[in-house]
């Protein structure tokens, strides 16, 4: 127990850390060709904050464990908009971009509804697992072509609030962006093995550890990237860190694990609450970011508690 202890401690401070490093370099690197922190958000830190469910989905499905494999990425997704989003707008109200809500968002609830339909006959197929995977290509095609296509003043407004960087001197921020996301991932992965070694230890069963323990930790990364980037002003990374990845961790993170295990057996009890939770909770958030094109602290108390009358209810069902 002590050294489960000494585990999630390290983990923590190598997640604020790396959160920290991420937003940094993410933001100079996004300075330096001309896009936007929204489009940063959604591509290089979701992707970079999405390893650890990533990493830990295809090492549960590989070793025959389904359950942590299909519960980590459920969870993490209502962890990020319930916990995160909510506790990030509590902080500081944050203003959400016009593409979040054209695309993004829309992109996000349509591929949580889809998961769910696939998830209906107790099984992920491993057709229906690369079906998503396949997806994580498409948008991610779009996202580089709205890159090129953001408006000049949106541009020319994020190049007046930081010091240019010329492009000879950016190497170092690319360091240290693969340095944060492997800070992140190993202090992810210090944080669920203690907090995993500590359920056990209480009896546990697999479902809740992997809806609960293993979602918040794999999701610490989110947690502190989008703290610090609200703490910093960068509310398009925050936002946009979330929404990329809930669709990351459906599109790259679940088709993957599916994809490469001949699919995954879904448990009767996700059907009927859990998958739907993570449906509402997408759905919940559209009209939040929709009105007056910003999340403000009511909201985000709204999705917050959301959150912690449905961890309450999963202790109650374990």
């Amino acid at each position: 127990m002590i050294e489960s202890s000494i585990y999630i401690f390290i983990g923590l401070v190598l997640l604020a850390g790396g959160g920290e490093l991420l937003v940094r370099s993410a933001s100079k690197i996004a300075l330096t060709f001309g896009v936007s922190p929204l489009v940063i958000g959604l591509t290089i830190v979701a992707f970079g904050t999405s390893a650890p469910e990533l990493g830990v989905s295809l090492f549960a499905a590989i070793n025959g464990n389904p359950e942590i494999a299909l519960t980590n990425v459920v969870g993490s997704n209502i962890f990020n908009i319930g916990f995160i989003l909510g506790l990030c707008a509590i902080i500081s109200p944050l203003l959400v971009n016009l593409q979040l809500i054209k695309f993004d968002v829309p992109v996000m609830i349509i591929v949580s509804g889809l998961t769910y339909i696939f998830c209906k006959n107790d099984t992920l197929s491993q057709i229906e697992g690369l079906g998503l995977f396949a997806g994580t290509f498409i948008y991610s095609a779009r996202l580089i072509r709205a890159s090129k296509k953001e408006r000049s003043d949106v541009i020319e407004e994020f190049a007046e609030a930081t010091r240019p960087i010329s492009v000879k001197k950016i190497w170092p921020a690319y360091t240290l962006v693969f340095a944060s996301i492997g800070i992140l991932v190993v202090g992810s992965k210090l944080l669920v093995s203690g907090a995993t070694n500590v359920a056990t230890h209480l009896g546990v069963s697999s479902t809740l550890i992997g809806l609960t323990i293993v979602a918040a930790g794999t999701s610490l990364p989110e947690v502190a990237t989008s703290i610090m980037a609200t703490l910093r002003g960068q509310t398009d990374i925050a936002i946009g860190n979330v929404i990329g990845s809930n669709i990351f961790n459906l599109l790259l993170v679940l088709g993957l694990s599916s994809g490469i295990n001949s699919g995954l057996r879904v448990d009767a009890s996700l059907i009927k609450f859990d998958l739907l939770v993570m449906v509402g909770m997408a759905i919940l958030s559209f009209p939040f970011l929709v009105t007056a094109k910003r999340l403000v602290r009511w909201e985000g108390l709204v999705l917050f508690a959301a959150y912690i009358a449905y961890t309450f209810y999963l202790i109650q069902r374990g």
